[in-house]
């Protein structure tokens, strides 16, 4: 057999990542414009992509679980796959928001220690709006009132009884829309064009 040509092994590699994550922040306009775009709709509207740096791996597992088994969404884990191998949060904010900006996902969640780094990196990614949230209020409100497809935890501040039942809340909450429709609007055009 012939060797491959490593050249083209890693432009194959870096397509499907691009096909997969989207293209990376810095790619040439002409690389990302090469990669077809993904489509704006959720493939499911009950997926998720679920994402932590190593110090919400714990957690992360514990929700990944109960998502899928007891409210029956499709979980698509963005990593990390171990809770002692170190790792930087923004890394697995960014991909979780990648999945969800490009439609794959119709929602995501984010867990670092105080969930402020992922917060913030989810929120670089165009058609994100990640809410931080510690409690059920501010779960509602992050849904009822600026449509959050993106939720934030800390590891290290919320339990896992109130992770679980936020995450249930997250999921099951519409938006509803009204005089908060306008808001959002407002909240996506400081993004300027798209």
């Amino acid at each position: 057999m012939p060797t491959p040509d490593e050249k083209e092994v890693r432009k194959l590699v870096r397509e499907a990542v691009e096909r997969a994550l989207g293209p990376a922040p810095g790619a040439p306009a002409a690389r990302a414009a090469a990669v077809p775009a993904a489509p704006v709709r959720p493939l499911s509207p009950r997926r998720v992509a679920i994402g932590s740096y190593h110090g919400g791996f714990a957690l992360k597992e514990i929700l990944r679980k109960a998502i899928a088994d007891e409210l029956g969404w499709d979980v698509h884990d963005c990593g990390t796959h171990s809770g002692t191998d170190a790792v930087d949060y923004p890394d697995f904010a960014a991909a979780v928001g990648r999945e969800v900006a490009s439609g794959r996902a119709a929602r995501g969640i984010v867990i670092d220690a105080a969930g402020i780094g992922s917060t913030m990196a989810a929120n670089k990614i165009a058609g994100v709006r990640c809410a931080l949230c510690h409690d059920d209020v501010t779960v509602n409100n992050a849904r009822e009132h600026n449509d959050a497809n993106m939720l934030a935890l800390g590891a290290r501040i919320v339990n896992r009884g109130a992770a679980v039942r936020m995450v249930r809340l997250f999921l099951t909450t519409d938006f509803a829309g009204g005089r908060h429709e306008r808001r959002v609007h407002k909240i996506m055009a400081l993004e300027g064009p798209r």
